[in-house]
C-alpha cells in the first residue's frame, strides 16, 4: 500500500511553515480557526492541480491573495514538498507557486524525485520539470513515459476530501443520480445511490455489511430499494424500507444524521479494491448519536489497515475511540498554525484518570481556544 509519509508546507493560508508526519490513521483536533480546514483544503488544491485546474481553483478561492499566508504583501509564494513511501522506495513531489498580477499564481518550480530506502547514495530529485507555467506539467510528463510522474499522478489523483455536510432538501444525496456514475463516491456523496447499486450488483458481501452496519446505527432501517426512476430508467434514487415493513420511503424521509451515517458507512465499507489510497474526512461526527460515533470510529480504524485515513474533528467523544499516537493537535497560538502529534509517555499520568477527549476539553495538551 502506498503511504503519504509527510507534507512540508510553506505560505499556505494560516500555515506559515509546517512539516506534518503522517501515519496510517491521523486525527486532527483543534479549536475553530486553528487551521485544520486549511490543511484539508490543501488536499483539494492538490486534486485541482493534478486536474490542471490551478487557475480555476485560484479564482474560485477568491484570488491568490486569499491563499497566500497573510496575503501577497506578506507572502509571495506557496511551497510544498510531499513524500510518499511504497515498494521500499520514497517518492517526492515538490512545487513552488509564485504570485503574479493581477492576483494569480504560477508554477516557477516543479519536480519529482525518488529515493531507494537503505541506499548509500539516494537517487534524489532526478527530474526537474520545466518552470514558469500556468498549470502543472506533471500530467504531461507522466504521459511522456516518466514512471515516477505516472505513479505520483495516480496517487495524488486518487486523494479525496469528503464533506457530507449538506443534507438539505436540495442536497445531491436526496436527488436521483445517473446509474453509471457509481465507480467512486463523490466528495459530497452526491452519487451515493449509484455507488450502492454498483456494490449491490458486483459485491453482495460488502453490500450486506453496509446494510447491517447502517441497521446498527438506525435499528428501524431494513434495506435500500435502489429502483430506477420511472421517468428516466438511467437514474436511481436512494429509496429504502423499514425493517420488517413493506412501504418504500424516499431519501427525503431519512434524517440528516442517518443520511450522513449511510454515506460514511458506504465510504469505509466499500470493496477494498475501490478504496482511495488516501481518505480525508472533515468532521464525520456531525449529526451522529454518540453510539453511532463509536461505530464510525471503528470503521475508520478498520479502513486504516487498507488505506490511509485523515480525519478532522472537534468531538471529544470521537477522540476517545483512537490511540494517543493517532492524534495530531492543531494550534494557532499567534499568526501561524502549528501541528504536534501526541505521544503516550507525555500523557501517561493523566490517562490514568482521564480519557483523551476529557484532556482535550481541559486543554491539557493544547488544541483549544487561545
Amino acid at each position: 500500500m502506498a503511504k503519504l509519509v509527510s507534507v512540508e508546507l510553506t505560505g499556505w493560508k494560516s500555515i506559515k511553515h509546517a512539516q506534518i508526519e503522517f501515519g496510517a490513521l491521523n486525527v486532527l483536533i483543534g479549536a475553530n480557526g486553528s487551521g485544520k480546514t486549511n490543511l484539508l483544503s490543501f488536499f483539494n488544491f492538490l486534486h485541482d492541480i493534478l486536474g490542471q485546474q490551478l487557475q480555476k481553483s485560484v479564482i474560485q478561492s477568491g484570488g491568490a491573495d486569499s491563499l497566500l499566508h497573510y496575503g501577497a504583501k506578506h507572502t509571495q509564494s506557496i511551497e510544498a514538498d510531499l513524500r510518499f513511501g511504497a515498494d521500499g522506495r520514497e517518492f517526492g513531489y515538490h512545487f513552488r507557486l509564485s504570485h503574479a498580477p493581477p492576483d494569480t499564481l504560477f508554477f516557477d518550480q516543479e519536480r519529482v524525485g525518488v529515493w531507494a530506502h537503505g541506499a548509500v547514495v539516494p537517487e534524489g530529485w532526478h527530474n526537474s520539470l520545466e518552470g514558469a507555467h500556468k498549470e502543472s506539467v506533471l500530467v504531461g510528463t507522466s504521459r511522456s513515459g516518466n514512471k515516477t510522474a505516472q505513479w505520483l499522478r495516480t496517487l495524488l489523483g486518487s486523494c479525496r476530501v469528503y464533506h457530507f455536510h449538506d443534507t438539505s432538501s436540495t442536497a445531491p444525496t436526496r436527488q436521483s443520480v445517473y446509474t453509471g456514475d457509481g465507480d467512486q463516491l463523490r466528495p459530497d456523496a452526491g452519487n451515493l445511490a449509484a455507488v450502492l447499486l454498483r456494490i449491490q450488483h458486483q459485491n453482495p458481501l460488502e453490500y450486506d455489511r453496509i446494510t447491517r452496519t447502517v441497521r446498527q446505527i438506525n435499528p428501524r432501517f431494513g434495506d435500500f430499494v435502489l429502483t430506477r426512476v420511472r421517468e428516466n430508467s438511467n437514474k436511481v434514487m436512494l429509496n429504502w424500507q423499514e425493517f420488517g415493513r413493506e412501504p418504500v420511503f424516499g431519501p427525503h424521509q431519512l434524517s440528516d444524521g442517518t443520511l450522513r451515517a449511510i454515506a460514511l458507512v458506504t465510504l469505509l465499507l466499500q470493496p477494498r479494491h475501490s478504496l482511495p489510497e488516501l481518505i480525508v474526512v472533515d468532521e464525520p461526527e456531525l449529526g451522529l448519536h454518540p453510539y453511532a460515533i463509536g461505530v464510525i470510529a471503528g470503521l475508520f480504524r478498520m479502513a486504516a489497515h487498507h488505506c490511509q485515513v485523515v480525519i478532522s474533528t472537534q468531538s471529544a467523544q470521537l477522540l476517545d475511540h483512537f490511540e494517543t499516537d493517532n492524534i495530531i493537535v492543531v494550534d494557532r497560538p499567534e499568526e501561524a498554525t502549528e501541528f504536534k502529534r501526541l505521544t503516550e509517555p507525555e500523557l501517561s499520568s493523566w490517562l490514568e484518570e482521564y480519557s483523551v477527549g476529557e484532556l482535550w476539553e481541559k486543554n491539557v495538551f493544547g488544541g483549544g481556544p487561545h
